[in-house]
């Protein structure tokens, strides 16, 4: 199925003993309606998660559609019966092959390939397919994506390289129907009383525990500026879904800063020009109304008010301190932290951090309740103890990232080396210390304390016990111990090595290719 191949609708959906598609409350809806009119077909299913996190986006655009006259939408369902069925279509505010016609779906599902769910396929009004990539479009442009053709995705896009180019704060932060943004006692402050300031966009989502985090982080370093009299200001995007509405006035209640509305369409808009890719993000609008920066929440979390005012400059001078502080890095500067100055094992007992210098640290994030964790485990239990049995000076903290006691108690059990205390304060600056974005995480520390690999965990999953102490130089001795071997096998089997050369030849000749591992036809 291709973009270019063109559909009789009439024939498309219906059957040679119905002429008509369904409406949830039962009426039925002739096929011929849709002449003229472009359509999507919906492919879905009620025991889908991502279908139903997708069919709200996708009722509002269809209702926002609907004075245009000229867009439908028809449900194909992959519900397995139809109860289901009607349950979730009583959702739903456009039309549906009757479930009873298995024939035309499935012949649906063939003819557009249908291979995962959510899936739209958008038809024009001649029945040629405009595009299969109707659920990406919908989530990224909504509305505004209409009629989804490409050449309305290339218009889209010059639009926003323009908006790039002649940026202001009010083309960011105003909407046709608003030109103000929000304080948390309810006053509406306009956007022009703003200009002029650098502003920070603090995409946040107050049920999502890092930006808890990094929200008390943020009004520790907003009062501190306010208090200096610098011209600094914070808008919060809120990512709250619309059903959170409590959570996000109560959390709202307790900023120091203003906030677009939680249900304003302008936020689906900020997260595609801004290209936002995780949370929290703290996006720097400089005084003349351009970005200065994409995001700032990593700096904001490390250095506090000295990442301020965010200039290139100031990112060269604190690279310069990052630099400084690698430099000088030793196992106590990482895992100090006032009174903190122990590890425990297996018994509580605790460990003084001094008492491991000299040795290889792994660093372990993990958790119980992630499984590729649970994976991973057993494969660095069998290093470790092949390592210490052969007196390797290593030792591994596990940094749990468990959710209650209990759970951590259960992991940690299972574990033959040192922890950090659930819940320990520290846990926090190392995962900002060395950008720990998921687990599992394994980091090398030399006996010196400087930081060895941050990817110490595809050195265990590569090589086992034989990648110790994980140098650059232990790397390189068993790349050189692998070549050795290759070439004596090479130098043992030269006949057998010339036949399969000849094989594969041969292979290739008769229209198979082979890539070192699978041969496959074509």
């Amino acid at each position: 199925m291709t973009e270019q191949d063109t559909h009789d609708l009439i024939k498309l959906l219906g059957s040679s003993d119905r002429d008509f598609l369904l409406r949830n409350n039962g009426d039925q809806v002739k096929l011929d309606t849709l002449k003229g009119k472009n359509v999507g077909l919906y492919f879905s299913a009620s025991w889908c998660g991502p279908c139903r996190r997708f069919t709200p986006k996708l009722v509002e655009a269809y209702n926002e559609l609907l004075s245009k006259g000229d867009f439908e939408v028809v449900f194909v369902t992959a519900d397995q019966d139809d109860e289901s069925f009607n349950a979730y279509f009583s959702k739903m505010p456009w039309l549906a092959v009757p479930f009873s016609d298995s024939e035309t779906r499935k012949r649906l599902d063939e003819l557009f390939d249908v291979n995962g769910i959510p899936h739209l396929v958008i038809l024009d009004a001649s029945g040629k397919v405009v595009t299969d990539s109707g659920v990406e479009i919908i989530i990224e442009h909504g509305v505004e994506g209409y009629p989804f053709t490409q050449e309305r995705l290339n218009e889209i896009k010059e639009q926003e390289e323009t908006a790039k180019r002649e940026q202001s704060l009010k083309s960011i932060l105003e909407s046709q129907s608003r030109n103000y943004v929000i304080a948390a006692d309810g006053r509406k402050v306009p956007v022009a009383e703003l200009e002029g300031k650098i502003v920070g966009l603090y995409f946040s989502m107050t049920s999502f525990e890092e930006c808890g985090s990094f929200t008390r982080k943020l009004i520790e370093m907003y009062d501190k500026l306010k208090a200096q009299g610098e011209n600094f200001e914070i808008v919060m995007i809120p990512l709250d879904n619309e059903d959170e509405e409590e959570s996000f006035k109560e959390g709202f209640a307790s900023m120091p800063w203003f906030s677009l509305p939680l249900k304003d369409k302008t936020r689906e808009k900020l997260i595609r020009y801004f290209e936002l890719s995780n949370l929290p993000t703290l996006v720097i609008i400089g005084t003349d109304g351009k970005t200065l920066h994409s995001n700032v929440a990593e700096a904001v979390e490390e250095h506090g008010i000295l990442a301020y005012p965010f200039t290139p400059e100031k990112f060269a001078e604190l690279e310069q301190i990052e630099k400084a502080k690698r430099e000088a890095q030793t196992l106590e500067s990482i895992l100090v932290m006032g009174d903190l100055d122990f590890v425990i094992g297996k018994d509580g007992e605790k460990i003084l951090v001094s008492d491991l210098v000299g040795k290889t640290i792994l660093l372990y994030f993990s958790a119980h309740w992630c499984p590729p964790c649970r994976g991973f485990t057993p494969k660095l239990k069998e290093a470790y103890e092949t390592i210490k049995a052969k007196n390797g000076p290593l030792e591994v903290i596990f940094i749990s990232s468990d959710r209650d006691q209990a759970s951590f108690d259960k992991y940690f059990a299972t574990m033959p080396w040192l922890a950090l205390p659930f819940g320990d304060e520290r846990k926090a600056s190392l995962n900002r210390l060395f950008k720990v974005q998921g687990i599992p995480k394994l980091i090398a520390i030399a006996p010196s304390g400087k930081t060895i690999t941050t990817e110490a965990r595809n050195l265990i999953m590569s090589h086992g016990a034989a990648a110790f102490p994980f140098t650059e130089e232990r790397m390189k001795e068993i790349e050189a111990e692998i070549a050795l071997e290759e070439e004596k096998e090479n130098d043992m089997n030269p006949e057998e090595d010339q036949k399969e050369q000849g094989k594969e030849e041969q292979r290739a000749y008769e229209g198979w290719n082979c890539d070192g591992e699978v041969c496959f036809k074509g």
